[in-house]
């Protein structure tokens, strides 16, 4: 089932690519008005109590979409830990239509919910589905925002994730993450006999779809920021090749055969060029590849070991991995290359860099007292704060709005396994992603649109 809705999902084309154009209902907020808002930063924030009721079926009806559209929506707020759901047992008989406003009063007398999602389900005049929902201020009693999506009916769940990403980006002012991809690393297997696939998911587990055979070993996919391509390391005949794959056609290409690579590229944020580091005549040292010409320019030459590098979102500049000073630590450089300045001066050692998105944050792996933990740092090293800390924690990926990290924890012992969790930046508890068995090397791909 979960293949054949995503071969759908391939197959509609127009149809899904027309979920961008989606009509605002009546919007009854005035300009002078206060919205309900979240205000996030690098402080607790108090979870706001909101509730989604089950999407109306058509003309008022029942269908069984209306609940598990409702889930999803659920799921995707409560995962953020800025959002508390308030059951909607008691709220529902409040709100008889889709089209009449909630009795808010009767809503804060039975509740504490400061939100309220009420949404319908039908059809356009045309035939295509369509999903339709409105966002309440309960305590101001007006409407904050009303969309509709179209599109075909097994894209529901797509248009159910754009309907969370518009309710977090209304509450809280930034953009959301819901309606993205995942691509990892399946592990089956012993631990030293490991088939490894390249996988892809939506975010939260579903639509879990395998991109290559386990024939042979995948290494470090990563996510192009701008379109659903990704590249990953393939040890086809024995042999280290760097794929580029496109998601959606299937269409694969060698980028070139490197020996000596030690990650693979890593997008620059135009997805027009990729960074590596290749080991070349006993020197490792970071490379970029125009991905239009196949040239490659060397960017760092030095004694030492130069590796896993990320652009910043700007792409002025290149943040990477380095033991040129003696030790494991993380240095900042122009991204054409030149001096480089330290950034890490921690106790331990400092890996797998990866710049946010907002330009605001780096996050890595420190290695410190036998333990890999998860960390964030300013761009010139200040604010270190370590959000994770276990046997192993390694390769942060961040969602695209900057505001949550995904990694993967390997378990100790010859049994140990590989699991995928996420946290946010801010700190709190880390969440398990759901996949079918071990997991590894994730990449958070961009919002899909």
């Amino acid at each position: 089932m979960t293949n054949m809705i995503s071969r759908s999902l391939r197959v509609l084309g127009a149809a899904v690519l027309g979920l961008a154009a989606f009509a605002p209902l009546a919007d009854t907020a005035s300009a002078q008005s206060q919205p309900l808002k979240l205000t996030l930063d690098r402080g607790v924030v108090e979870p706001l109590p909101i509730s989604i009721l089950d999407f109306f079926g058509e003309g008022g009806t029942s269908d069984p979409l209306g609940p598990q559209i409702a889930q999803v929506i659920e799921s995707d707020l409560a995962s953020t830990n800025v959002f508390r759901n308030v059951p909607d047992a008691a709220i529902a008989p409040l709100v008889p239509t889709f089209s009449a406003p909630p009795r808010f009063s009767d809503v804060r007398t039975l509740s504490n919910a400061a939100a309220l999602v009420t949404g319908e389900i039908g059809s356009t005049p045309d035939g295509r589905f369509a999903l339709r929902f409105r966002l309440w201020d309960v305590v101001a009693q007006q409407q904050i925002a009303g969309f509709q999506y179209t599109g075909d009916r097994a894209a529901w769940r797509r248009m159910a994730h754009r309907a969370s990403d518009a309710i977090y980006e209304r509450l809280t002012g930034e953009a959301g993450y819901f309606e993205t991809r995942i691509v990892f690393v399946d592990e089956r297997g012993p631990k030293n006999q490991r088939v490894k696939r390249l996988a892809v998911m939506d975010y939260d587990g579903q639509n879990l779809e395998y991109l290559t055979g386990g024939s042979s070993l995948v290494l470090t996919p990563r996510f192009s920021p701008r379109s659903q391509e990704i590249t990953y390391i393939s040890y086809r005949d024995g042999l280290p090749r760097v794929y580029l794959l496109d998601i959606e056609s299937r269409r694969q290409e060698i980028l070139g055969r490197f020996p000596g690579m030690t990650f693979a590229p890593r997008f620059s944020p135009d997805g027009g060029s990729v960074l590596m580091s290749l080991a070349r005549s006993g020197n490792t040292d970071i490379y970029e590849m125009d991905l239009r010409t196949r040239q490659v320019t060397r960017l760092t030459s030095n004694s030492s070991i130069d590796t896993a590098p990320s652009y910043s979102p700007d792409g002025r500049r290149i943040v990477f991995e380095s033991d040129r000073g003696g030790s494991q630590q993380l240095y900042v450089m122009p991204a054409s290359g030149g001096s480089a300045q330290r950034i890490s001066f921690g106790s331990g050692r400092y890996a797998t860099p990866v710049w946010s998105p907002r330009g605001d944050l780096i996050a890595f792996t420190k290695i410190s007292g036998g333990r890999f933990g998860i960390g964030v740092m300013d761009p010139d090293g200040g604010g270190e704060r370590i959000l994770t800390d276990s046997f192993l924690d390694e390769s942060p990926t961040w969602a695209p709005n900057g505001r949550r990290l995904m990694f993967f924890r390997e378990t100790q012992g010859a049994r140990g396994q590989s699991q995928l969790y996420s946290i946010d930046i801010r700190g709190g508890k880390e969440t398990r992603v759901a996949t079918p068995g071990p997991a590894s090397d994730p990449a958070w791909g961009p919002v899909m649109r």
